[in-house]
């Protein structure tokens, strides 16, 4: 699946050469020059790098940044705010706001292209972490006091899509408890429903494993995805 990146700057000469740039490397773009139609956009896409006008009218850089990192499916994409405000609260703000670079107009191809390249092993980072690994386990879920047992289809280090005897509606917080292997103990945290696929699947993101038992799962996961 060729990789998207997601430009937003009201000026679309800017939107126009970083999506010359990023096509010679072999992503594709979705440019807005309105940031207000950028909201929808980002809650719908898996973005590999994002491009954002840090002055904007509202919602601006740093508001979209947050709202990037606020995403089912973005919380890791590579962020690069682009601003011609070279005030180190700027730069601060930026930074706060979850943005991976900072990047100063007027854009410079050849600078471009080096930070495009630049950002390529942080691109690859996050797809081998949403990467699906097929995979059938056993998965007791949780869920308003009931407790239900699944099986897992494929999993990624973000997520799992299951086959479900009940679903659950979507959005809905669940309790997981994820049976990996007879040697290993099962990997308990927390998630919610982010997809509902006919009347038997469900995907569910597991932005709330903390750090130890994600940790368990990547150890497990990482030898089971190929590489490129």
């Amino acid at each position: 699946m060729q990789k998207q990146a997601l430009i937003v700057d009201d000026e679309r000469s800017t939107c126009d050469l970083i999506e010359k740039v990023l096509s010679s490397v072999g992503i594709k773009s979705v440019s807005l020059t309105t940031s207000s139609e950028a909201p929808p956009v980002l809650r719908r896409g898996r973005f590999a790098v994002a491009f954002l006008d840090y002055q904007m009218a509202q919602p601006d850089g740093p508001e979209l940044t947050r709202q990037l990192r606020d995403s089912v499916y973005n919380r890791l994409t590579p962020i690069v705010l682009l601003s011609d405000d070279q005030h180190p609260n700027a730069v601060s703000n930026g930074f706060k706001a979850g943005a991976s670079f900072f990047f100063y107009k007027p854009v410079d191809r050849d600078r471009l292209l080096r930070l495009v390249r630049a950002t390529h092993a942080a691109i690859e980072q996050v797809q081998r972490r949403t990467r699906r690994v097929p995979l059938r386990s056993k998965v007791r879920l949780q869920f308003c006091g009931q407790e239900f047992e699944a099986e897992t289809i494929d999993v990624s280090m973000e997520g799992l899509l299951i086959t479900t005897p009940r679903i659950i509606p979507l959005g809905s917080s669940v309790g997981v408890c994820l049976h990996l292997g007879k040697s290993m103990s099962p990997i308990v945290g927390a998630g919610s429903v982010v997809r509902l696929y006919g009347k038997n699947q469900m995907g569910i993101h597991l932005g709330r494993l903390d750090i130890t038992e994600s940790q368990r799962l990547q150890e497990f996961l990482l030898p089971l995805i190929p590489g490129e």
